[in-house]
């Protein structure tokens, strides 16, 4: 009975003993701001660990959110009925400023926050819901698309509510794109939007549309009566969920998906008959807006993958610490600690790298950013999305096969990981569209050459040593890959794009790894070297287990 208590035990903060995400923030933000956030994430990773975990445990086994169409009086509401623990979360969630405080001072500090410290705030979160984070991400990508292009007069109305931290009233945000016809042919989309005024009327449905029912405002992309075909004729709008009057503003939630995991965003069909909507920016823009909070959208995504990845490995190191067999702890043996050990070294490697691209991200959205800035910050968000979806679903597998049968049972977290993690491949774009960015990047501004020339200006900073010389090795293996790739023809293009986001992520993480080896040194060294030699097959078969000798200073 005391080594099945054992088992069960979990962490009880998730941010404390987090080394990576500690040295991010000394990394990346002014002493000041470190010393706060370190402070706040320190709480919220307790709650995170603690209540957070517990209620996500019964939204999804049996607090599932549950659509009320219609009241007492058969008048039709669409109302989502979520759990009183579910309500907590939220109102805990969002009062600790992880969408307000990028947008509005932060008090403590008298100015605002950043997107280095919301991500961090989302990594933390996704350690316990990742699927509660979907919603969050979508109220992101509402106050940055209200912030950066509605009117002041939409803005004054939408964007204080989105940005609540416990001082009015909080509209959670979301972004209704897929329609039945189009999926990720956003070009097809058919809502149309008929002029009443000043303001508009939406017609049409939303096939795929998350956060249903909890918004209190959506980012809408329709089509004006008389706009051309195809992606350009589409005009972004803020449509509120409710009337002044409180009734539901001419929509209705059909239905919610039965979905596989995520099951704390109530994701719905949603049918406009009249429903009333602001423009927000040009009339002629909207697709390119909808694609600036796509990329945000994306980042949330890598922030979620990279907390279900720490999360099963966390899950995983305990439960084999704590578990004999055999007549040994299963950690004596050397497949588990080889397991183990390229398990940490890539979760380290994969979250220093996101940072990375997240510190690119605020020079970008802040304006500070050059055209160089800007393209590669949309390869490295393309690349990272790819890698880090598949390398959740990875983690939370290997989590399954360490908990041994236990892994597969319902009263352990993993199945859940599993289930959650799945979506993270499909939403925001699968591989194929990713890869289908990287094409545009490579046809359109060569970047594939960019990217060589920084990542080559990056090695050159740092002193010569073996695991730098493997670095500028497989860096020079790639160029040539992407020289014969950038004159492919379009089809073999397509065939070939995967394979090279693949090897384009691992060369950056490469480089990030060299980096934080030789700026910390101790540790992340060993991390470093156990992710080249894993990452790109350099041990031979008889060679020292490094993943073994380094077992007690990694794990």
């Amino acid at each position: 009975m005391k080594v099945l208590q054992q088992e069960e035990l979990k962490t009880t903060n998730f941010f404390k003993e987090n080394d990576t995400l500690q040295n991010v923030l000394e990394m990346m933000l002014d002493k000041e701001f470190a010393e706060y956030a370190t402070r706040e994430l320190t709480d919220f990773g307790e709650l995170c660990a603690g209540d957070i975990d517990v209620r996500a445990k019964h939204t999804d086994r049996e607090g599932e959110p549950r659509l009320q169409r219609y009241n007492a009086y058969g008048e039709e509401v669409s109302e989502i009925w979520v759990n009183d623990g579910y309500k907590k979360t939220i109102e805990e969630t969002y009062n600790t400023g992880i969408v307000g405080y990028v947008h509005k001072d932060i008090p403590q500090l008298g100015r605002k926050g950043n997107y280095v410290y919301s991500f961090a705030q989302g990594y933390i979160l996704s350690h316990a819901e990742p699927g509660f984070y979907c919603p969050v991400t979508l109220t992101m990508a509402t106050a940055y698309l209200l912030d950066h292009y509605a009117s002041d007069e939409v803005k004054e109305r939408f964007l204080p509510h989105v940005c609540a931290t416990g001082e009015t009233e909080l509209y959670e945000g979301a972004t209704f794109l897929t329609e039945r016809q189009g999926g990720s042919d956003v070009g097809a989309n058919v809502v149309e939007a008929r002029q009443d005024g000043k303001q508009y009327r939406l017609y049409g449905e939303k096939y795929f549309a998350s956060n249903a029912g909890m918004c209190g405002v959506t980012m809408v992309l329709a089509r004006i009566e008389g706009a051309q075909a195809g992606s350009k004729g589409l005009t972004l709008f803020a449509v509120p969920w409710r009337k002044d009057d409180g009734t539901v503003n001419n929509l209705r939630v059909r239905r919610l998906k039965d979905k596989l995991g995520v099951r704390a965003v109530p994701s719905g069909e949603v049918e406009f008959d009249g429903a009333l909507a602001y423009v927000v920016g040009d009339l002629n823009k909207g697709i390119y807006y909808m694609l600036e909070a796509l990329n945000l959208s994306r980042i949330c995504n890598a922030v979620a993958s990279i907390g279900i990845m720490r999360r099963g490995y966390l899950e995983a190191k305990h439960y084999v610490t704590n578990r004999h067999a055999f007549g040994k702890p299963l950690t004596q043996y050397p497949m588990i600690q080889d397991t183990l050990g390229k398990l940490a070294a890539k979760l380290h490697v994969e979250v220093a790298t996101v940072f990375d691209l997240i510190q690119l991200y605020d020079k970008v959205t802040s304006g500070q950013g050059n055209k160089e800035d800007i393209i590669l910050n949309r390869l490295y968000i393309a690349i990272m999305k790819k890698e880090t979806a598949e390398q959740a679903v990875h983690y939370a597998s290997e989590a399954i096969e360490l908990h041994g049968g236990n892994g597969y049972i319902e009263d352990f977290v993993t199945p859940r990981l599993l289930r959650d993690a799945q979506v993270l491949t499909v939403w925001e774009g699968t591989a194929n569209i990713l890869a289908l960015e990287l094409i545009r990047l490579v046809d359109k501004f060569h970047v594939h050459e960019m990217f060589v020339r920084v990542m080559e200006e990056r090695l050159e900073k740092l002193a010569d040593n073996s695991l730098v010389e493997i670095v500028v090795g497989q860096l020079a293996k790639l160029d040539s890959t992407l020289q014969t790739f950038s004159r492919l023809d379009d089809a073999t293009k397509t065939f070939e794009a995967k394979k090279v986001a693949e090897q384009m992520a691992h060369v950056y993480e490469s480089v990030v790894a060299v980096e934080w080896a030789q700026r910390f040194g101790g540790k992340y060294e060993k991390l470093a070297d156990i992710y080249l030699e894993n990452t790109w097959a350099l041990r031979e078969m008889g060679a020292p287990m490094k993943t073994v000798q380094y077992f007690t200073d990694i794990v």
